[in-house]
């Protein structure tokens, strides 16, 4: 094993198990995933890779936090295994390895039924977990945030300036910060034939607005290309919204949706060129990097289409 993978030895220490074997999943744009078969019981160990999408990025020990958080509010997640410090000099934990489809274009050519609903039930346990349970976690202004990291890119891309001017003039009323998952999307849920079987990726969490959450899913990239259903490409996004209504108590009209939807573009073209970075920097190379920079235009367009329909 440790002549296959340098820092073997350091993950059997640290779980305290014997490792016999180890693969390396496919996909992950800002993670590692490792299967592991430890003593028998198979777990994924999530390990930093160099570089980070956001600057906000969580640690892994902090995501780590947030996740037993999530399993100790009934939030449906893998199980928190350990966090383990540093392997072969980059940190990582071990969750429980679950089945299930995770690609958002094949959970969106057959979604089993009443998934709009469970997705609503998940978000609305997120978003009562305690904000002083999770005490590292932190809120602040979101054009702020984002005008920085695009200042970072260090190139002019006037369609996502032009968005983040619109948002500021056109700043709702804000709600009361809940935590956060920060990236609630297809793609980070695990689905069955069952339903919503797991929430994964928790490094984004952060305190916000619950309606930065509650609309991202809506975001067009992440329809999948079945641009017939606005939510995530698998339904509509009333039912989802009663559903949270009725479990929260909070009223949000599917129209009080448009400005987070602007603001989610704005998110994403701005996460696909600091992704492109890494790549560009000798960071972290990667084709998959270099792809989504050129992706970047793809929000910048849809950005533009929703404002001029606004």
């Amino acid at each position: 094993m440790s002549a296959a993978v340098p820092w073997a030895d350091e993950l059997e220490t640290r779980l305290g198990r014997r490792v016999t074997s180890m693969q390396l999943l496919p996909g992950g744009a800002s993670k590692e995933a490792w299967a592991v078969d430890a003593d028998g019981e198979r777990v994924l160990v999530r390990r930093a890779l160099a570089g980070v999408i956001h600057e906000a990025t969580l640690s892994l020990e902090n995501e780590f936090q947030v996740l037993e958080a999530a399993a100790e509010a009934g939030v449906k997640v893998p199980r928190p295994v350990a966090y383990l410090g540093e392997l072969g000099g980059r940190e990582a934990f071990a969750m429980e390895l679950v089945e299930g489809e995770t690609i958002g274009r094949r959970i969106v050519r057959n979604p089993p039924p009443g998934l709009e609903t469970q997705l609503a039930d998940e978000l609305a346990k997120i978003h009562a977990i305690p904000p002083d349970r999770l005490p590292f976690l932190r809120s602040g202004d979101v054009l702020e945030r984002f005008e920085h990291e695009l200042d970072s890119v260090g190139e002019p891309h006037p369609a996502l300036e032009y968005g983040l001017w619109w948002l500021r003039e056109h700043r709702p009323e804000p709600l009361a910060d809940v935590v956060s998952h920060g990236d609630f999307r297809l793609g980070n849920i695990v689905v069955s034939g069952r339903g919503l079987e797991y929430v994964l990726d928790w490094e984004f969490a952060h305190l916000s607005d619950p309606r930065e959450d509650v609309a991202w899913p809506i975001v067009r990239a992440w329809r999948f290309g079945n641009d017939d259903r606005r939510l995530g490409g698998i339904g509509e996004v009333g039912l989802y919204l009663e559903r949270y209504e009725e479990l929260t108590g909070r009223t949000i009209h599917e129209g009080d949706l448009d400005w987070w939807e602007v603001l989610g573009n704005v998110k994403w073209g701005t996460g696909c060129l600091t992704q492109s970075r890494r790549h560009l920097n000798g960071q972290d190379r990667s084709v998959e990097y270099a792809v989504l920079g050129r992706m970047a235009a793809e929000m910048e367009y849809e950005l533009l289409d929703l404002i001029d329909r606004a």
